[in-house]
C-alpha cells in the first residue's frame, strides 16, 4: 500500500503530466489537422501542411489551437493517472526482481484501462469543443454550441444522455494496446541501451521515445479514427449506432469507411498524427526523464527508475 502512496509514484505523474502538457502544447496544430482529417471526410487536403493552411485561411490564425484548454486539461488529468497507475503497479508488482518486456506491457495495459474509464467524458467533451466552429465540408455533420467545458458536459448529459460521456470507450480500451505497447518498447530499448552505458543522453530519450510512439501509433491507428467519428458523435448516424461504440459499432464504421475510401481510409491523417504523436511523445519522455531525475537529486532520492 505505501508503493501505491509513495512519493516516488507522484513525482513520476507529475513529471509525466507535465511532460505531456509541454510537448502539447508545441506541436498542438498537428493534432488539430489530424482530427480534421479523420472526422471530415469530405474534406480534398491529403497532406497536414495543405490542412493547416486551409484552416487558418479559413478560420483565422488561432485556429489551429483551437480546443487547446480543454485538451490540455484532459492531457494533464489523462496522463497523471496514467504514469501514477504505471509507476505504483511496477512498484508493487516488481519489488526488488528485474522488470521485464512482458511486466512493462502487462502493468502499461492496466493503467491504460484505469485510465481510459475516468479520463473518456474529458476526451469526448475536448473532442466536441476542438471541432466546434470548425468548416466541415461534410453536410452530415451536425454543428454544436457549447461554452466551454462545464456547459458541454451539461448539454451532453440533457441532450444525449450520460452514457454519451463514455461514446468511444470501447475502441478507447482497445486503444489501450497503443500506450502499452509504447511502454513496453520505451521500457525496453532504455533497458538495451543502459547496459551499454552509464546514462541516457537528452537525444538518446528523445529517439527512443519517438521509435516505441512511432510503432504503436501505426500498430493502433484505424482504430483511432474510429474512436474520433465516435467520441465527435455528431454525424447524423442510426441512433442504435450511436451508443457507447460496441464492437458492432466499431465493426460497422471500419466497414463503412474501408468500403467508401478502400482500405487506406483507415489510414486517413496517419501522416499528421504520426508527425504530432511522435514528436509529442518524444519530447514528453524527454522532459518526464529529466524532471523525474531533477526532482530526485533535489530531494536527495536515488531514481529507482534507473535501477532496471
Amino acid at each position: 500500500m505505501a508503493s501505491v502512496l509513495s512519493y516516488e509514484s507522484l513525482v513520476h505523474a507529475v513529471a509525466g503530466a507535465v511532460g505531456s502538457v509541454t510537448a502539447m502544447t508545441v506541436f498542438f496544430p498537428l493534432d488539430t489537422a489530424r482530427l480534421r482529417l479523420q472526422v471530415d471526410e469530405k474534406r480534398k487536403s491529403k497532406t497536414t501542411h495543405m490542412v493547416l493552411l486551409e484552416i487558418i485561411k479559413e478560420e483565422g490564425l488561432l485556429a489551429p489551437y483551437r480546443g487547446w484548454f480543454p485538451v490540455i486539461s484532459s492531457l494533464c488529468c489523462s496522463n497523471f493517472v496514467y504514469f501514477y497507475t504505471f509507476n505504483s503497479l511496477k512498484a508493487v508488482w516488481v519489488k526488488g526482481q528485474r522488470a521485464t518486456t512482458g511486466k512493462d506491457l502487462v502493468i502499461g495495459f492496466v493503467a491504460g484501462v484505469v485510465n481510459v474509464l475516468l479520463t473518456t467524458p474529458l476526451w469526448v467533451v475536448n473532442t466536441r469543443l476542438k471541432l466546434q466552429g470548425a468548416k466541415f465540408r461534410n453536410e452530415d455533420i451536425v454543428p454544436t454550441n457549447y461554452k466551454g467545458i462545464i456547459d458541454a458536459f451539461h448539454q451532453i448529459i440533457r441532450d444525449e444522455g450520460v452514457l454519451a460521456l463514455w461514446n468511444g470507450t470501447f475502441p478507447s480500451l482497445l486503444l489501450v494496446f497503443n500506450p502499452a505497447i509504447q511502454f513496453m518498447f520505451y521500457e525496453g530499448l532504455k533497458r538495451q541501451l543502459l547496459k551499454k552505458r552509464m546514462q541516457l543522453s537528452s537525444l538518446d530519450v528523445f529517439i527512443i521515445g519517438a521509435v516505441a510512439k512511432a510503432v504503436a501509433t501505426t500498430a493502433t491507428y484505424p482504430m483511432q479514427t474510429i474512436q474520433s467519428i465516435l467520441r465527435f458523435g455528431r454525424h447524423r448516424l442510426n441512433p442504435e449506432n450511436r451508443t457507447l461504440g460496441s464492437l458492432r459499432n466499431v465493426l460497422y464504421l471500419l466497414h463503412q469507411r474501408v468500403k467508401r475510401f478502400g482500405i487506406m481510409g483507415l489510414y486517413k491523417g496517419l501522416e499528421a498524427k504520426l508527425l504530432q504523436t511522435v514528436l509529442t511523445a518524444a519530447l514528453m519522455f524527454l522532459v518526464y526523464e529529466k524532471l523525474t531525475a531533477a526532482t530526485f537529486t533535489i530531494m536527495g532520492l536515488k531514481r529507482a527508475a534507473h535501477k532496471h
